[in-house]
């Protein structure tokens, strides 16, 4: 066993199965986290990759719980664990924070522990509770500038660990028998209710307050308090969303955030705030790997309705809109037309046109317009919630229900065109061959006259 870090004056390797009262429900739980994080070596290197963590072949990773620090600060604080990371000769360290159940996680005791982790010199400050982020690198509890410069912040969520574990298991990378029992017993511990593991369940009351504000015809500022709450839980629950897609795709689906936001969740949290106070809607762009295009969501609060939709480029090769839109009509034939609208986009700038499914499968022709010809098309689906777009419950209901059946509906079907390879092209005859050609010709006519062979 190698020797614990200079800066831990106590602390036991995580265990499988820890021996704790049944009151330290968190302590079970992440001792068994991190105890799979070891133990099964993809997995553990899988979630700190997601960190931005380099984790090499020969890298060893360490975990510890009931952690108290050389350093422990003026309150004596006792982080629930502790990550090590050997690389060679580079150490990188990482105090882990968690929360089960309803338990939140909250500034101040965040702020507590990145003073500790600066006074030791621990790189980063891990978290995981049932809060979902959008990113790793985007903490679902905002914290002052002081404060963020002491450490790294990350944060996982429960669920978003669950479904990292249920995607490893299926995609083979596990070959050690052992090491795929202890992954699969961890997933079906935190499967269970008793584990404290939730997803996000409804908006917060202010979702309610903002849908009145708005469906009254009143106006609502980007930097009010009840904007920017409903913003960040929009934030969980497309998160959450995405590992609802990804569970029931076997495939990692996530939320695409421009590069600008990606490294600036304050500068992403004004820009939506700024479009749900203008535009009274609130938008998510889904990717699934290899689909045609990514998924486009949006939660309007005038319309109080959900849209979701994907968009292509009209096949180049066919010259006709009826010719270009028969070629998106077959893939859409299993479809269900319900609620389901084809927008046509055309040359310049002018706007779309848009048609109900179910009427261009009886006559594609009502698409034609003027003679242009259309050069992309958007599948979208509408799902009008009613006074059900206020309800807090009711709408997370609706939207986790509406995104995976437009995917089985419309998204698994929809094939992005591409321009056929060009063909070998017959060879021309080149000049003195068309003359030999047809002096041999020549030759054949006068002999068959005179009744001579042709050498």
């Amino acid at each position: 066993m190698s020797e614990k870090p200079d800066f831990l004056v106590q602390g036991e390797r995580s265990r499988l199965f820890p021996i704790l009262a049944d009151t330290s429900k968190e302590g079970r739980t992440l001792s068994i986290l991190l105890a799979c994080m070891e133990s099964v070596d993809e997995f553990g290197k899988s979630l700190l990759t997601d960190l931005g963590i380099k984790t090499g072949v020969r890298a060893k990773l360490e975990t510890y719980t009931e952690v108290v620090l050389k350093k422990g600060g003026e309150k004596v604080l006792r982080p629930d664990g502790l990550l090590v990371l050997k690389s060679g000769s580079k150490v990188w360290t990482a105090l882990v924070e968690a929360k089960v159940g309803n338990s939140e996680l909250t500034p101040e005791q965040l702020d507590s522990y990145l003073e500790i982790a600066k006074l030791n010199n621990i790189n980063a400050l891990i978290t995981i509770s049932n809060q979902f982020s959008p990113l790793p690198t985007h903490h679902p509890v905002q914290l002052s500038a002081s404060s963020l410069k002491k450490a790294t912040v990350l944060h996982w969520s429960w669920m978003y660990v669950l479904t990292q574990a249920t995607l490893q298991l299926g995609s083979g990378d596990i070959e050690d028998k052992e090491q795929r029992i202890i992954l699969n017993e961890m997933v079906r511990f935190l499967s269970h209710p008793s584990a404290g593991v939730k997803s996000f369940e409804q908006m917060p009351a202010s979702w309610t307050s903002i849908a009145g504000t708005v469906q009254s015809g009143g106006t609502i500022s980007p930097k009010s308090d009840d904007v920017q709450e409903v913003v960040g839980a929009w934030y969980q629950e497309t998160r959450d969303l995405c590992l609802i897609l990804s569970r029931q795709l076997g495939e990692d689906v996530n939320v695409k955030v421009p590069r600008a936001h990606a490294s600036d969740p304050v500068a992403r949290l004004k820009s939506d705030a700024q479009i749900l106070a203008t535009e009274n809607c609130l938008n998510a762009v889904f990717v699934v790997p290899n689909t045609a295009a990514s998924i486009s969501v949006c939660a309007d609060f005038r319309k109080k309705s959900i849209f979701a939709s994907m968009r292509v480029n009209a096949p180049a090769d066919r010259k006709s809109t009826k010719a270009r839109l028969n070629w998106l009509l077959r893939q859409l034939q299993k479809s269900k037309p319900d609620n389901v609208y084809i927008r046509l986009f055309w040359p310049g700038r002018g706007p779309f046109t848009q048609h109900p499914l179910a009427l261009l499968r009886e006559a594609p022709e009502e698409a034609e317009a003027n003679g242009k010809v259309a050069t992309s098309f958007e599948v979208v689906y509408a799902r009008d919630l009613g006074s059900r777009f206020t309800q807090r419950r009711n709408f997370i209901a609706d939207l986790e229900h509406t995104i995976p059946e437009f995917y089985e509906q419309i998204g698994q079907h929809l094939k992005a065109w591409q321009p056929q390879a060009p063909k070998v092209r017959p060879e021309k005859a080149e000049p003195d061959d068309v003359s030999t050609k047809a002096l041999h010709d020549e030759a054949e006519i006068e002999a068959t006259h005179r009744n001579t062979p042709i050498d």
